[in-house]
């Protein structure tokens, strides 16, 4: 239940729900996750960690 929790908390972000449907279509760097996101790189890096 711990998992399926942490799981939810990290979907429950906007950013992060755009980032795996960006995904879903291919490999991406993060320079062009930034760039469709119209975010910073760190936020992007952290989003991927979260999601990781």
């Amino acid at each position: 239940m711990k998992e399926f929790i942490k799981v939810i908390k990290a979907l429950r972000d906007p950013n992060r729900l755009k980032i795996i449907k960006i995904l879903e279509h291919g490999e991406l760097c993060v320079c062009e996750i930034q760039e469709v996101l119209q975010v910073s790189q760190p936020t992007v890096s952290k989003h991927l960690k979260t999601l990781e």
